[in-house]
């Protein structure tokens, strides 16, 4: 990390015990994700309670070459409160709230999550069969080059003319085009 490590503690001494678990769990992120530049790691002791115990809140925030990752592990409904009143449980459900959110952001940055693009819906308004390409006619008049392999269920041969399919629109070498179609009875 370029910055050092922040541990912070609130309404509660310090703990080389705790301490020492916090660095060994943000080494952990550290070793999940190579470029992470800074962390700050605040325990916040809320209340004491000596018949139900002490709620803690972990807040972790995590510096990564684009912005900051937030995590923050409260508990919120009074079954949780009281559920782990122990702060090894609190940080360790915090840490692991943090590296799924690590390992998301990871996946961001290398492109494997897309968003999924919105299926419409459309008629055959050509087919050619010969050129093993068609078109659709989109909701809004305009009319979509789809070829044979974007089919994705049925077969290209039985397609006619007229048929209702659903399409999803991508932006081709030409212009926008149909990618994926398939004909609206069938599941995708």
């Amino acid at each position: 990390m370029e910055t050092p490590l922040e541990i912070v503690f609130h309404n509660m001494p310090s703990s080389p015990e705790i301490e020492a678990e916090i660095r060994e769990h943000v080494g952990k992120l550290e070793r999940r994700f190579g470029r992470l530049t800074g962390c700050r790691v605040s325990v916040e002791l809320l209340h004491r309670q000596h018949q139900t115990g002490n709620l803690y809140e972990v807040h972790i925030t995590m510096r990564v070459p684009r912005g900051e990752l937030v995590v923050s592990r409260e508990p919120h409904r009074a079954k949780e409160k009281y559920a782990d009143p122990d702060i090894h449980v609190c940080l360790r459900e915090a840490f692991k709230t943090a590296e799924r959110r690590l390992i998301e952001y990871k996946r961001r940055l290398a492109g494997e999550v897309k968003p999924h693009a919105q299926a419409l819906a459309g008629q055959i308004s050509q087919l050619y069969p010969a050129q093993d390409h068609g078109f659709i006619l989109t909701p809004t008049g305009t009319q979509l080059y789809f070829h044979r392999n974007s089919l994705i269920t049925g077969d290209f041969d039985r397609l006619r003319v007229g048929e209702r399919v659903h399409f999803v629109e991508t932006v081709g070498d030409t212009g926008p085009i149909a990618s994926k179609v398939w004909a609206a009875g069938e599941a995708r």
